[in-house]
């Protein structure tokens, strides 16, 4: 682990060096090649005046409420793909059609059916994460020996017994890999819809302060607002998806 961060480090000091050796070369024009120096002011100028923590705020809240009714319809499908053969062939079919099917190509008529509110967005999002979800569930119910279903008959476990102490706790690792993805596929959906739709009710997510940081061409602005994406998004994979993996499917020997 403390190898991997150093290893982070110092490749990102690499790539620090050679953007800012490129910015002050004059190769670019500062314009649309701006230096790390004018990033972190334009970092810091946004946070300093709570602009940027608001926005920051506004997306991670509605990242969360998406993934949250994403996650417990997942879970509703993959149950009865599992229990029904009947369902289980209709959502095959849904998910072959909806999971190559990119949320921005949907945004037209989701903005003509549902404006450009925040429920909008939150169906982006739905759709971006659903279909992966439902893939590594389904997988990983269909992944467990068969003797685990023929303990369940010995204690005579009902459906909703089987459910919740052999199902769901034996498919944990494609659960969990599924989320990865979901959160993956939930910053590019909101990003691109905020970026569309707009401020909703004066507040607006990092993709709206990026939208308006582009339109005033403030390049440093935009930079910033993409390393802060980049930050979040690896603080979530460290700090929470390792960490959970670690108390969980690593700790019981369900991943190596």
């Amino acid at each position: 682990m403390k190898s991997k961060y150093k290893q982070r480090f110092f490749w990102g000091m690499i790539l620090s060096l050679i953007w800012q050796l490129t910015a002050v070369s004059g190769i670019f024009s500062e314009m649309i090649f701006p230096g790390l120096d004018q990033i972190l002011i334009a970092l810091f100028e946004s946070l300093k005046d709570g602009t940027l923590i608001k926005q920051i705020g506004f997306s991670l809240s509605v990242i969360a409420q998406g993934l949250f009714l994403a996650t417990i319809t997942a879970l509703i499908l993959s149950l009865t793909a599992y229990f029904s053969s009947y369902a289980a062939g209709l959502i095959d079919t849904l998910t072959a059609l909806a999971h190559p099917l990119p949320g921005i190509a949907l945004m037209p008529l989701i903005l003509i059916w549902f404006g450009s509110g925040k429920t909008a967005i939150l169906i982006v999002i739905i759709h971006s994460v659903l279909w992966p979800l439902v893939l590594n569930l389904s997988t990983g119910f269909n992944s467990i020996p068969d003797i685990y279903t023929l303990i369940a008959k010995n204690y005579r476990l009902n459906k909703l017994e089987f459910m919740y102490k052999i199902l769901i706790p034996a498919s944990l690792p494609y659960f969990i890999s599924g989320l990865k993805i979901a959160w993956a596929r939930s910053w590019r959906a909101l990003i691109s819809a905020e970026m569309l739709f707009g401020a909703i009710n004066s507040l607006g997510g990092l993709g709206w302060y990026i939208f308006q940081k582009r339109v005033f061409f403030d390049l440093p602005g935009v930079f910033a607002g993409i390393i802060v994406i980049i930050l979040i998004g690896i603080a979530v994979e460290d700090f929470i998806f390792e960490k959970l993996e670690a108390k969980t499917v690593k700790k019981w020997g369900m991943l190596k």
